[in-house]
């Protein structure tokens, strides 16, 4: 934790605890692409997980203050930043005016041998990942074809077993998407299901809402191996694009690796446009 010189403290939260970090990073979220390491949508796929841990800095001093005290229980201290461990990667997006020297004195408290890398915050002595680039693409609001259709609760497990068919040793399990979808961040999300025309289901898109004049993310995106090449993964992601736009979104945004040219290409045919490129912070290497 913080030393107590500094205003700053950090609070683990439960999943039932997120309302106050979700509201921050909806604020913090501009209208063309996630802001830092985290979108709102990012915990709230962590939040299928009933055990998910998500850290939330504030500062006594209000810098950053993101919104209006909407609930009296909660002090006077502003949220400044909001992260998670994602496996060895800490994932953090801050306020605009957060003082990034103070969290990233605390991180180092999270960030303990093994967990090398940090997403959204530079930690004095380490340096730019060299290794991997992520790509950050955004679409923009258009009218679209798809064949995709919303998910509902008679489509779970269809979209659970895209889910599971598409990244090699998933554990996802439709336990997890009830959790999700009941979680403080379920009402976020929007979901794209695609199927064969002998309605097998073939791909599957999560989007997630941060609020009308703000971006939205997918996360997950997936196509069931068995299907590919047939531009079903295109429209799965059209679908998920479309109804976050219906909600109010500015854009829809996504990240995936520059290595992964399939993924690439994919969001390329869809109408996404890369906007930037992000490099993990690394631990430096010892010589």
């Amino acid at each position: 934790m913080t030393s107590s010189a500094s205003p700053v403290t950090r609070r683990a939260l439960s999943s039932a605890e997120t309302p106050r970090a979700l509201r921050a990073l909806s604020a913090w979220t501009p209208a063309d692409a996630p802001a830092g390491g985290l979108h709102p949508g990012d915990v709230g796929w962590l939040l299928r997980h009933a055990d998910a841990t998500v850290h939330l800095w504030v500062d006594a001093r209000g810098a950053g203050r993101p919104e209006p005290r909407l609930d009296p229980r909660y002090d006077a201290a502003a949220p400044v930043a909001v992260g998670f461990l994602d496996g060895p990667v800490l994932r953090v997006t801050a306020a605009p005016d957060a003082d990034l020297g103070a969290l990233a004195a605390d991180a180092e408290e999270l960030l303990v041998p093994g967990n090398d890398w940090c997403d959204g915050l530079p930690v004095p002595g380490w340096e730019p990942d060299g290794e991997e680039t992520w790509l950050v693409l955004s679409w923009a609001p258009r009218p679209v074809t798809t064949r995709a259709e919303r998910v509902e609760e008679p489509d779970a497990a269809d979209r659970v077993l895209v889910h599971r068919q598409a990244f090699s040793g998933s554990t996802f399990a439709l336990k997890h998407w009830e959790t999700m979808r009941a979680s403080p961040a379920g009402h976020l999300a929007v979901e794209a299901l695609v199927r064969t025309p002998a309605g097998d289901p073939a791909a599957a898109a999560t989007g997630w809402f941060a609020g009308a004049g703000r971006c939205g993310l997918l996360e997950p995106v997936g196509t069931h191996p068995d299907h590919r090449g047939h531009g079903y993964g295109r429209d799965a992601v059209l679908g998920a694009c479309a109804a976050l736009a219906d909600r109010g979104a500015s854009a829809v945004a996504v990240l995936t690796p520059a290595s992964n040219e399939a993924a690439v290409a994919l969001y390329r045919s869809a109408g996404f446009t890369v906007v930037r490129e992000n490099h993990d912070w690394t631990r430096a290497r010892r010589a």
